[in-house]
């Protein structure tokens, strides 16, 4: 190589390193940073307080994005959030959706997040058969909503859906569907509310056939929900509840224990004593004085008793085809079935240790 190319190599080095620490100096703020070693710090905008909540919608530019972004002080500036955008590679990326972005945070993790959608819904898996208390405390261990705020929520004539017309009272224990949901941190107890009754006017009222039942859905729900309380093993949910469905017809009292519990949990000294259901009932405890109570009223109780699942409700509609009129729990989470009361007292007596 001539002493003519040396030179030109070299100032075409210069060129491009100098390019790069000016592309440096405008991310980091930090001159030398692309020779020194090291991970260099991304400059953030400074604040305190609270997160801020960033709307992006469908369609915007990361110019769009860079100016509510800066307007509310998460980055710097526009540009530097345009300029991070473009040495990443993400223009095409950036997901809408509503964020939030902690004070101080790094304007190259406020590029990540947006580009992985990484949105500021909050999580939360509503397992079946809670009450709807259960469910609220849930959503407060969360930081949803606060429980009470949910409770308050909860008045069916505030919701509009197609299935409530077929549900009587103004309560909605039973049809806060059991599901996983991902909430806005800003959406209120009666949209979480709406959310809930939404998900099961489309997984189950739109889809659950009932006709040729004998039960309306309102009976559907709140016989599954004394099922949902009752089968620990999937399996056996059909079989329990071909059992209740052939004491109804047999005009023999339903005997459920989760309705006494039910019924018990209305005292809020019972709930801090043994929690909203208690787990070894009395035989005082069977003759507590409660509509829900169905070793005292014959028939279904006056509604829900919990939130069932979809499995639960399914297997009121489809049960197995049994004689089966009793049960009781073996304590390994399975329970023995009987046609008749003697054989029904046999077991009692082999499972007593274990079961009531």
């Amino acid at each position: 190589m001539t002493a003519s190319q040396h030179a030109a190599a070299a100032l075409a080095l210069l060129a491009v390193l100098a390019l790069a620490a000016g592309a440096s100096w405008f991310v980091y703020r930090t001159p030398g940073a692309v020779m020194a070693g090291g991970a260099p710090q991304i400059d953030a905008a400074q604040g305190a307080g609270r997160p801020v909540m960033i709307t992006v919608s469908k369609g915007e530019s990361a110019t769009d994005i860079g100016n509510a972004l800066a307007a509310a002080g998460v980055v710097r500036s526009s540009r530097l959030f345009e300029v991070l955008v473009g040495i990443t590679g993400v223009q095409n990326a950036l997901e809408a959706g509503e964020y939030e972005f902690e004070p101080g945070l790094p304007a190259i993790e406020v590029v990540h997040r947006i580009a992985e959608g990484k949105t500021a819904s909050r999580q939360v898996t509503i397992p079946e058969g809670l009450r709807v208390e259960q469910v609220g405390a849930l959503l407060q261990q969360h930081n949803i909503v606060s429980e009470q705020d949910f409770m308050a929520a909860l008045v069916k004539s505030r919701y509009n859906l197609p299935f409530l017309a077929q549900v009587p009272g103004d309560g909605l224990e039973g049809y806060v569907f059991p599901a996983s949901y991902a909430f806005s941190p800003n959406e209120s107890a009666t949209q979480v509310v709406q959310t809930m009754l939404q998900a099961f006017q489309d997984h189950v009222a739109d889809k659950v056939q009932l006709e040729g039942q004998d039960l309306t859905l309102a009976q559907v729900v709140t016989l599954a929900s004394i099922v949902e309380r009752e089968a620990a093993v999937p399996s056996e949910r059909p079989i329990i509840a071909s059992v209740y469905l052939n004491r109804l017809r047999a005009g023999i009292p339903l005997q459920a224990d989760p309705t006494v519990q039910f019924a018990l949990a209305g005292d809020p000294a019972n709930v801090a004593k043994y929690g909203y259901w208690k787990k070894a009932l009395t035989l005082g405890d069977l003759k507590f004085p409660s509509p829900y109570n169905t070793y005292v009223h014959g028939g279904l109780p006056p509604g829900p008793i919990a939130n069932p699942g979809l499995a639960s409700i399914e297997a009121v509609i489809r049960p197995a085809h049994t004689d089966y009129l009793f049960f009781v729990a073996k304590g390994d989470g399975t329970h023995v079935f009987a046609k008749t009361l003697s054989e029904h007292l046999k077991n009692v007596e082999k499972y007593q240790p274990y079961g009531q």
